[in-house]
């Protein structure tokens, strides 16, 4: 049994009710996983937020190419990219040769060409979550209730393992207009001074809203899962007694959110910029003519405890931190619209389920510095890997077992963070080395080497996730906690696809559709939906052995022990949990659509099977060569609803794929 107050219980006549999932944040995490979910028909859900209302200045800014392929899988990638600023330049300046100034040192790209078809864009949390919460809402999902906060939970420790229980009780305090609004510390400028990590207490953070007197109402939701997204102060972590393990440094950073008036050249373009004695100034342009200035600052007043006093911090205090770091260039503004200051630590939570029906993601799981633009999308991330496995869980198709490798991957992904961020933070913090004899400053040529070397692991497209009963690859031999019970019970033939590595994003080039010739890029066409992809590199079809060998494929998805079979739900069409979508390396026009197997078309699809061939506009995708797959041979990859692939094997290997799907998936008939 877990309590997560001293409270007492809820009277007889408080409302109650049961739900399958109970989201406890509705931050950028949150959103996400309500977004996951609303694409699982049937299920309850709920998504809280103790504050008031919408985010309308400050918080996250920027969206990275992996998170950008995400938000495109769920259909709305194209309003971010068409509202932001897009990120493609990065100029560095450093000390001139006086030391009492700045001068321009070199540029590269903001992200290495190549990685991904986006790239890194900067706007407006709020706009992120808006764009959500259309989404959400088109699908039919809940609606965030604002000013509702969990004040008591329990788990039945007895239930956890019984499928059809609802074994997480949560009372939900709904809190009066007044009592939900954040603290501004007597500003007038709008600031994110309440939320920052490592400068509010949990008890500073929660003091205000558990008095009794905002309490408007509560009432009793009993949950299947409760995911926790509530930042990091989470009140779902503190409840389950987790506790987030690792350090904070002694920086301080300022934020300003500003339309600045300056003669600095570089305004419109990512800056780090490192002066000799003052600190440094990162400078990211946002929307419009917005600009979000990262400022250490070099002398912060504390109280005797050696807490920052926020109060004192202003944004006149940081404007001048960054005038004299930017000399001898001159700025200020026009407009300001939020500021804030937070002080860097790089923390994990030393948990992240408790018996796989309360979990922490996001924020909750990991803090860390902002400067490498890794906070909401990492968040984004967690809830991604988690939502669709509770969704397939609650509509009865997956066991409960696939719910541990959320831990096992995300905790991986949190800990490369943290490592990653802490070299990042200390060279972007550092001063910078007076010359080559000074050991204890800070490279300016080490710091540009690790910022181009970052852009494979900040881009978010270099998650590997390790071998699990989701990953058919050998799991590492190192003793992990979250190391789940069964591993594959099967291992991919990696040789027959050198550029689709298992447990990586299936990435994504441009194929031709069979019907109609248009050009669609592989991302495109696997949808954020809750099914699994197998996709059949069919290989040269018009050699009469390599057809045969496709055939026999087929004529066993045909069959009633196939997979699609045994675990599609007899209320959906045959393509309602595996999605087949087939390549073939033929020329187009000597190849028809039904010369393939009707098992890979189902329903007469055109958009089921395409071909690595020229399109009359675009190019030539060389799909087979970019992936690495032989052209006469071809194979067959299996890829997870979230895009990462599972498995890699040949056309005869059905038994192979059986042997996988077996182990998590719960048969239909």
């Amino acid at each position: 049994m877990v309590a997560a107050t001293e409270a007492t219980a809820p009277k007889k006549d408080v409302p109650t009710s049961d739900i399958d999932v109970l989201i406890v944040g509705a931050g950028p995490a949150g959103y996400m996983a309500a977004a996951w979910l609303t694409r699982f028909k049937g299920l309850k859900v709920r998504i809280v937020e103790k504050r008031d209302g919408k985010i309308f200045a400050g918080q996250a800014d920027g969206l990275q190419c992996r998170t950008l392929e995400v938000l495109d899988s769920f259909g709305f990638a194209d309003r971010a990219w068409k509202d932001a600023n897009h990120m493609l330049e990065i100029s560095f300046w450093n000390p001139d040769e006086s030391g009492k100034g700045v001068v321009r040192t070199g540029r590269i790209p903001d992200m290495m060409p190549g990685l991904s078809r986006f790239s890194q864009i900067v706007l407006h949390q709020g706009w992120v979550e808006s764009y959500f919460r259309d989404n959400i809402r088109k699908y039919g999902g809940p609606e965030v209730e604002f000013s509702t906060m969990p004040e008591r939970m329990e788990i039945d420790e007895s239930a956890v393992d019984n499928d059809a229980a609802y074994p997480v009780k949560v009372v939900l305090r709904h809190l009066k207009e007044e009592a939900a609004a954040p603290e501004q510390f007597g500003h007038k400028v709008l600031n994110g001074l309440f939320r920052s990590a490592n400068l509010v207490s949990e008890k500073e953070e929660d003091s205000g809203l558990a008095k009794e007197e905002t309490k408007a109402s509560v009432e009793v939701v009993n949950c299947k899962y409760v995911i926790g997204c509530d930042g990091a102060h989470s009140w779902v972590r503190r409840q389950l007694g987790f506790e987030m393990i690792g350090e904070h440094t002694d920086y301080v950073w300022g934020v300003l959110d500003i339309v600045p008036l300056t003669n600095f050249p570089d305004i419109r373009n990512r800056c780090a910029i490192h002066s000799a004695e003052c600190g440094s100034v990162m400078v990211i342009p946002r929307e419009g003519a917005l600009v979000r200035f990262y400022i250490q600052l070099s002398e912060v007043e504390r109280d005797s405890d050696g807490r920052v006093k926020r109060s004192k911090i202003t944004p006149e205090m940081i404007l001048a931190q960054a005038q004299k770091i930017m000399a001898p260039y001159t700025i200020t503004y026009e407009e300001i619209q939020w500021f804030t200051a937070y002080q860097i630590g790089q923390r994990v939570v030393n948990e992240f389920s408790a018996h796989n029906r309360v979990f922490i993601t996001g924020d909750a799981a990991h803090t860390h510095s902002p400067k490498a633009g890794q906070g909401m999308n990492t968040s984004m991330m967690d809830t991604y890997n988690l939502a669709w496995k509770i969704g397939e869980v609650c509509q009865g198709l997956a066991s409960r077992s696939v719910l541990s490798t959320y831990g096992y991957e995300r905790s991986m992904v949190a800990h490369d963070l943290i490592n990653f961020d802490k070299k990042f933070a200390k060279l972007f913090s550092g001063k910078p080395a007076k010359d080559a004899a000074d050991e204890a400053g800070i490279s300016l040529e080490e710091f540009k080497k690790v910022f181009e070397q970052s852009h494979f692991f900040a881009s978010g497209v270099s998650i590997d996730y390790n071998g699990s009963l989701l990953i058919a690859k050998p799991s590492p031999a190192v003793e992990d906690k979250y190391n789940p019970v069964r591993p594959s019970v099967v291992v991919s033939k990696c040789n027959l696809a050198s550029n689709i590595p298992v447990g990586q994003r299936f990435n994504s080039f441009k194929v031709l559709n069979q019907s109609d010739a248009r050009p669609w890029h592989m991302h495109e066409l696997m949808k954020s939906d809750g099914r699994w992809r197998i996709i059949v590199f069919a290989g040269d079809v018009l050699d009469k052995p390599q057809m045969a060998r496709l055939n026999k494929f087929a004529a066993h998805l045909d069959s009633d022990s196939s997979f699609v079979s045994k675990y599609t739900p007899k209320n959906r069409p045959r393509n309602g949990l595996f999605h087949f979508l087939t390549v073939h390396s033929s020329p187009r026009v000597e190849v028809e659509l039904h010369d393939f197997p009707a098992a890979l078309r189902p329903d007469h699809d055109y958009w089921s099977v395409y071909v690595d061939d020229m399109s009359f506009h675009e190019g030539h995708g060389e799909a087979y060569k970019n992936y690495g797959v032989d052209k006469k041979k071809g194979c067959v990859v299996v890829v997870r609803p979230d895009q990462y692939v599972s498995l890699l094997c040949e056309l005869e290997d059905v038994e192979a794929i059986e042997k996988f799907f077996a182990e998590f998936l719960i048969p239909q008939n």
